[in-house]
């Protein structure tokens, strides 16, 4: 039995851990370093017509150009402002590819007061690839003759991303919300525990995840999911079992007793939540996208190395300096809580009213879910923040040049005649440019942008207008809206199986941990509803704006990002099912020791609810410190995240799951190797 090996082994496991946390330690800012920042789609369209783009014309494909907008919006701009300022962005910028309205009619506006000089940079590898660009273009603005200023996606992104802390200050956050929790629950020394389970899961998975980067890209949001989720996943392993701990050694169990006790409930319940988060977040690697298959990959390892700590580590630390770390003695040991014994005792008594009003209000949560529109953070919400870049861009609005310069399709074609024609019969186009300087050989790029943001429904509308009219000429559409689309397909079209593997897989697991067929199925059916209410009120901030200032201070997205939502399935499907699992799991053990279904429910209830709502805490905390992140899709994902643990914590294992549980009553229990004792 593993407890028992690491009981007699204990200074043996401890040290091994330590060895291993001191190697973490050392390997967690080399595999940060080591991270990537590519989200390609090896094989799909758009993605290898921007790869061509970079390798032959040096510059563009998913990159976005750099805008730099001349005139006050009062004067007609002068003709050789144009030609002086292209000459000192070839000097800035060598290399880049450069438009100006100097020679390319669209991109002046119809009144001759704004132009705009349209600069694709040569890109650099890291997270920013115009690290060096974008401070020499920015620098002839200032010195240009005439009134002029930066723009663009990622002058745009600068101005939001200033100043953000590093993942091991967002960390610290995390856990110092979590110390407080953790004091509050255990009044003790004790709290400590969890937290040196949670630094020692983190540091032995950065050691794992460096190993990875060794054999394959590795996105550099992993480094975020990994330190935060990972420290409210295996603090939360850890409070389980430690407060199981706590009350076997209240009823007078001796120290190795005590611990075998908890290692057979909790550690098992422990166990069991591990593999299914891992199950959850394993189905990513499924998907045909290398960005998310490395998020699985770091996913699955979250759960797995928290549960081998909470398992080892755990038990070792316990027998060592458990006792010791009991001090002062402020808490009871029992984990009931009269509370959430009142809870139980009305959600039972009353579970009609209970399951019907909480899932009406999830139903209802959820609606806006049906109005769900994916794609990229518009323009106008990264200029939202306001600075020199956020003016830049309003002033190219009021311009009418078209919103959709900021990320134009990338045509390259040996035809540009019939592209030209081509677009003349596309509705939404904005304008379009082909400089004589963009061809090499018989190839040549041609820029074509959408009246309306291609983040929004009619900009993506238009650009997929564009796409098809283009690609009947034989040419080749690239740039950041064809990849986006190719993005949505690849991730989407896969959705239903990915979806019916975590589904399955979750359903095994639950029924050989909880002995039961409809238990499973009735925790799968909220997982569902949770999920949608999570979704929905995620929309709801992000995409229709309820709230975005005053929580963020920024406008809303107009979109949810595209990879954002099968991620979130993924990591909330496996987190929630976490207290699912520990509910159930001590209803069932509740049952199985002589209680009938309605005391079982409400024991199970009781003893799990202090215990779930400081879990929940713990890994809501987490989130916020995730949200504090200054990219915008980061914040999405940490905003639905935060959302659905709060749900599953109050509605879902609060209210609906106790109701569910008392309304089945003796089918809860059918097939299970156990009869019914219900009488």
């Amino acid at each position: 039995m593993l407890t028992d090996f690491v009981l007699r082994h204990r200074l043996l496991v401890l040290a091994a851990w330590l060895l291993l946390a001191l190697i973490g330690g050392y390997a967690a800012p080399k595999a940060t370093a080591a991270l990537s920042y590519d989200f390609g789609l090896p094989g799909k369209p758009g993605y290898e017509t921007n790869k061509q783009l970079v390798e032959r014309f040096g510059s563009g494909g998913d990159n976005a150009p750099v805008l730099l907008v001349v005139g006050d919006g009062h004067q007609a701009v002068p003709s050789g402002a144009a030609h002086s300022l292209a000459d000192a962005v070839d000097r800035a910028a060598p290399g880049a590819r450069v438009a100006s309205f100097a020679d390319q009619p669209s991109l002046l506006s119809k009144d001759g007061r704004t132009g705009v000089v349209l600069v694709y940079p040569k890109p650099v590898p890291g997270p920013d690839p115009y690290a060096a660009a974008l401070p020499a273009l920015e620098k002839v603005a200032r010195q240009a003759a005439v009134p002029t200023s930066v723009t663009g996606q990622d002058a745009l992104a600068s101005e939001e991303g200033g100043g953000g802390a590093g993942v091991l200050a967002e960390t610290l956050f995390g856990g110092l919300g979590a110390l407080v929790v953790l004091l509050l629950v255990f009044g003790s020394a004790l709290a400590l525990m969890p937290l040196i389970i949670a630094a020692a899961s983190i540091l032995t998975t950065f050691l794992i995840v460096w190993a990875l980067t060794g054999l394959t890209d590795v996105s550099f949001i992993v480094q975020y999911l990994l330190a935060l989720i990972g420290l409210g996943v295996a603090i939360d392993y850890a409070l389980l079992i430690v407060t199981r701990w706590r009350e076997e050694s209240g009823k007078g169990a001796d120290p190795d007793e005590a611990i075998r006790l908890s290692m057979a409930t909790a550690g098992r319940s422990v166990l069991f939540s591990g593999v299914t988060v891992a199950v959850s977040l394993a189905a990513l690697i499924a998907l045909p996208v290398p960005f998310l298959r490395s998020v699985g990959f770091t996913g699955l390892l979250i759960p797995l190395v928290s549960v081998i700590a909470a398992l080892t580590l755990l038990p070792a630390l316990l027998r060592t300096a458990g006792g010791r770390l009991e001090w002062p003695r402020r808490r009871s040991t029992s984990p009931d809580s009269k509370l959430w014994r009142g809870v139980g005792t009305r959600v039972v008594r009353h579970r009609w009213l209970a399951g019907i009003g909480a899932t009406i209000v999830l139903l209802a949560v959820a609606a806006p879910v049906l109005g769900l529109r994916l794609g990229e953070p518009t323009a106008a919400s990264l200029a939202s923040r306001g600075g020199p870049a956020a003016k830049a861009l309003e002033r190219l609005d009021d311009a009418g040049l078209g919103a959709g310069l900021v990320h134009p399709v990338e045509v390259v074609t040996t035809d540009t005649g019939k592209v030209q024609q081509a677009l003349g019969y596309v509705s939404g186009v904005a304008g379009s440019t082909q400089p004589a300087s963009w061809t090499r050989g018989k190839q040549t790029v041609v820029d074509v942008w959408t009246s309306d943001d291609p983040s929004t429904a009619s900009g993506r509308r238009a650009a997929a207008r564009i796409r098809t009219a283009v690609e009947q000429t034989e040419a080749q559409a690239g740039g950041g809206p064809a990849q986006d689309a190719d993005f949505l397909n690849a991730v989407y079209g896969n959705a239903p199986w990915i979806v019916a593997i975590i589904v399955l897989m979750t359903f095994l697991l639950l029924a050989k941990a909880l002995h039961s067929f409809w238990l499973p199925v009735k925790a799968l059916i909220l997982n569902i509803l949770s999920l949608g209410a999570a979704y929905g009120i995620t929309v709801l901030i992000w995409q229709h704006g309820l709230g975005t200032e005053a929580l963020f201070g920024q406008s809303s997205s107009g979109a949810i990002t595209v990879w954002i939502p099968i991620a979130v399935f993924a990591f909330l499907f496996g987190l929630s099912m976490d207290y699912e699992v520990f509910l159930l799991s001590r209803i069932r053990e509740e049952h199985d020791h002589g209680a009938d279904t309605d005391t079982a429910t409400i024991n199970g209830v009781a003893r799990t609810g202090r215990l779930v709502s400081s879990a929940a805490l713990i890994l809501f905390l987490a989130f916020i410190a995730l949200s504090r992140v200054p990219a915008t899709d980061v914040k999405i994902l940490a905003t639905a995240l935060a959302l659905g643990i709060v749900i599953d914590a109050t509605i879902v294992r609060g209210i609906l799951a106790p109701a569910l549980v008392a309304l089945l009553g003796p089918a809860n229990w059918w097939k299970t190797p156990l009869p019914p004792k219900d009488r």
